[in-house]
């Protein structure tokens, strides 16, 4: 990594931006925060592949949409082998997607839109191409450089084995074998993910110490946030005993794994608490932590530690009224007692996208290869959409839903990406459909893209799912999201607050009110007659309210609705 100074003051030119987007000071509360994976948003330079000048030259578009924040995935240096998440720079920023000047004039015009920067930060592993590994490896054994990964002798007569019995999340063992300066096979290094993405040993304090530094760094360009790549899984069980079953590994399981949510990780983050809480403009982190219930995410976002974390159970669940209730309660219940926000989060980078995920039938999990029903999908989307939104707390919107996009699950082997597909049994290895570059309007050879075609292939129907094709339509799916974001934004019993007051409602049917506002969700397959809460502000599909005082709620559709 490039050297920074641990404790420089923070920088007044953050402050004054930061002012500039100030609402209130608790504004992660109740934001929506929306997902940029910048190889897929826009490409500034023609090269088929996204870029920071890409994503600011679209900022007004996502002011105009009406989120509050911006976050974006990795675009620190990077051999790319898991698209940015192996990182070789921390302070450096991929030719791929621009300079640290581009990174610099996109925090400053967002900051000028009244739009929240977030980063992502991945401090589990690095790159295998990063200095400090690249050192331990040639220093050899013994080099006080491999105490800052998981270096171990094998197992066996030679050390022919693994170390232990961990299994990487991509498939495969979690632990390759080096050959040493000599030629001869030597240590082995843990990686929970690709190979060439060794974890860190947060157990040694020169890790620490380098981290808060790369926290400074970026706080003093400007950022308003780190969403915490895998964090859960920094800290280790002392002597990494082995699991003792050869399931594969899913990264949301039943059990604390001796690799993920141990409980030293709250240390780190109460020392990294102190590092943002010196800066101005209420910044905040946000943790990707898969845990096994939400009772132990909230563990992660106690009062001295992180402001928000995923909430990965309700993404995981499946379009049905008793399971989501279940899942909501259970989430402002563990939530509450450390004064956090609840999160709701429907799809990202890493799952199948959920207009998708809700064609197919329940349980396949996260994953998914079919196209299933795609106007079921969207429907279900829609109507997802607009309860998550009704939901307290915050929301996160992954670029490219708002235009109902499905998965593309028809990619060749010939284009794949993913490091998980070439890897036999990685749950995760069908994410390129994700990840396909999303259609800004109607024509060209990437849809508005870009000039030079896409990195992965866009199918031909996402011509009439671009912006240009949504924009002005009336029942568009991006419109959708616009009234709702702003509808949203207008109703003071929207967003921010701990609780709903749930409704009598037909089987298959969610009501909940929230002061003047009321929200009913019909999930099941007929069409069910529910009271009408008061005037009707948004829906997802159309509703008929008789002069009676009640209203036919179609199958899969959600009604907003105001008292006052």
């Amino acid at each position: 990594m490039s050297q920074h100074s641990t404790d420089p003051a923070p920088a007044p030119a953050s402050t004054s931006a930061l002012a500039t987007v100030a609402r209130h000071r608790d504004w992660w509360r109740d934001a929506v925060i929306y997902q940029v994976y910048p190889r897929s948003f826009a490409d500034s330079n023609g090269d088929g592949m996204g870029d920071l000048e890409g994503v600011r030259s679209r900022l007004p578009y996502l002011r105009d949409l009406g989120v509050d924040a911006v976050w974006l995935s990795p675009f620190y240096a990077s051999p790319q082998a898991d698209a940015g998440y192996d990182v070789a720079d921390y302070r450096a920023v991929d030719p791929m997607f621009g300079s640290l000047l581009d990174a610099d004039a996109l925090i400053r015009d967002a900051h000028a839109l009244g739009l929240r920067i977030i980063v992502d930060l991945v401090p589990n592993h690095s790159s295998d191409q990063h200095e400090w590994f690249k050192r331990a490896l040639a220093e050899g054994p013994g080099s006080p450089l491999r105490d800052r990964y998981h270096f171990r002798p094998g197992k066996g007569a030679s050390g022919e084995l693994p170390p232990n019995d961990w299994e990487s999340i991509f498939g495969g063992p979690a632990w390759t074998r080096v050959t040493e300066p000599d030629g001869t096979p030597g240590e082995w290094y843990l990686h929970l993910f690709a190979p060439e993405q060794p974890d860190f040993n947060w157990d040694h304090p020169a890790v620490g110490d380098e981290f808060r530094s790369i926290l400074r760094f970026w706080l003093d360009m400007g950022v308003d946030g780190f969403r915490i790549d895998v964090a859960h899984g920094l800290v280790k069980a002392e002597g990494l005993p082995d699991l003792g079953t050869h399931e594969q590994v899913k990264l949301l399981g039943n059990d604390v794994m001796p690799f993920f949510d141990q409980d030293g990780v709250h240390a780190i983050y109460r020392q990294w608490r102190t590092v943002l809480d010196e800066y101005a403009g209420a910044r905040i982190f946000v943790a990707e932590a898969w845990t096994p219930t939400i009772e132990r995410t909230a563990n992660y976002v106690r009062s001295d530690e992180l402001h928000q974390a995923f909430n990965f159970q309700y993404l995981s669940t499946h379009w049905d009224a008793a399971e989501l209730r279940a899942c909501i309660d259970r989430t402002l219940d563990a939530m509450r007692p450390v004064g956090a926000p609840a999160t709701w989060v429907l799809s990202n980078h890493d799952v199948t996208r959920h207009a998708t995920r809700f064609a197919n039938p329940a349980g396949l999990g996260t994953q998914i290869r079919t196209a299933g029903d795609r106007d079921l999908g969207l429907r279900r989307a829609r109507a997802a959409t607009l309860l998550m939104l009704a939901l307290p707390g915050s929301a996160y919107i992954y670029q490219g839903e708002e235009l109902g996009l499905p998965d593309v699950v028809d990619l060749t082997d010939e284009v794949r990406q993913d490091p998980a597909y070439f890897r036999g049994e990685g749950q995760d290895g069908f994410r390129d459909g994700c990840r396909v570059p999303i259609p800004w309007t109607r024509t060209g050879s990437s849809y508005g893209f870009g000039a030079g075609g896409s990195w992965l292939p866009q199918p031909s129907e996402w011509a009439e799912l671009s912006i240009e094709a949504q924009t002005g339509a009336e029942g568009s799916t991006l419109e959708l999201y616009r009234s709702a974001l702003a509808v949203r934004r207008d109703q003071p019993d929207l967003g921010a607050g701990d609780r709903v007051e749930w409704l009598k409602a037909p089987e298959g049917v969610l009501a909940f009110r929230r002061g003047e506002f009321a929200c009913t969700a019909n999930t099941g397959g007929d069409a069910v007659t529910v009271p009408a809460y008061g005037r009707v502000l948004l829906t997802s599909g159309e509703v008929t309210v008789t002069d009676e005082g009640e209203a036919k709620l179609p199958a899969d559709t959600t009604v907003w609705w105001t008292t006052g």
